[in-house]
């Protein structure tokens, strides 16, 4: 990058930059190379952390067109389409979903694609595959695939990992398998396996610091103290349905 704005240091200009909402990058990457470059480049991801004008973005997935993503703009009122996910699963669903370190990561699932001629679902067995959506590239980059391939699984964000656990895997199997992923250093490790096992599907959040697994239609909840490494059980009455931890807080939607 150099004489990003004449007259200013590139690191004032870049300052600068920082402050201009995501939804223009695209057209001021059109203004010359050096923008383009500065506008792609992490130190702009980390100017904008600096000067506190970091963005928050909804992130939808819609059923046709098929593995679409789109971002929504709370503050402009504003939606963002991606470029489609390059996964060659047909209707991918049931998958996990979550954003860390300033990109959207998409784990797992399985085909919701359904034959026209016969009803029948395309396929009932999941993958392993992880993509991530890096949103200054504007492209989505496949990682390193998770140790057990799997569908309507918990998975959730702690201490800057992602970690999975449970769910289905071919033929609606049931696992208590659980791993955690380093997005830094690109690896997935093992950790301790659930205490039990259920025909269902779940869901995780994480709630002042503990990894939680809920299952579809059962109060049993499985929690796991990640710094001993081990899971508890706890019997209590949690709400069932959507959820999403919105400001450290448990949201359920309909």
């Amino acid at each position: 990058m150099s004489d990003l704005i004449e007259g200013l240091p590139d690191d004032v200009a870049l300052r600068c930059l920082a402050y201009v909402p995501f939804v223009h990058h695209l057209k001021l990457q059109l203004v010359c190379r050096s923008w383009r470059d500065a506008l792609r480049s992490p130190e702009l991801l980390k100017a904008r952390h600096e000067v506190g004008v970091a963005e928050e973005f909804l992130c939808v997935s819609a059923f046709e067109p098929e593995n679409l993503w789109q971002l929504y703009d709370p503050r402009l009122d504003i939606w963002m389409t991606l470029t489609t996910l390059p996964s060659e699963i047909k209707h991918l669903s049931n998958f996990g979903a979550v954003s860390v370190g300033g990109k959207l990561f998409v784990l797992g699932g399985n085909s919701d694609s359904v034959d026209p001629q016969t009803g029948d679902h395309d396929s009932i067995f999941p993958t392993n595959e992880v993509w991530s959506y890096n949103p200054i590239l504007r492209q989505w980059t496949s990682c390193a695939r998770m140790l057990v391939a799997r569908a309507m699984f918990a998975c959730s964000v702690l201490d800057g990992r992602i970690i999975v656990a449970g769910g289905l895997t071919g033929c609606r199997k049931p696992s208590t398998s659980a791993e955690i992923y380093d997005p830094e250093k690109d690896t997935w490790d093992a950790i301790a396996e659930l205490r039990h096992t259920c025909n269902s599907a779940c869901t995780g959040m994480v709630i002042s610091g503990k990894f939680y697994v809920l299952h579809k239609g059962l109060s049993m909840v499985q929690v796991l103290e990640h710094r001993e490494n081990r899971w508890l059980v706890e019997d209590e009455e949690w709400l069932q349905g959507p959820s999403a931890m919105v400001g450290g807080i448990c949201t359920y939607y309909t």
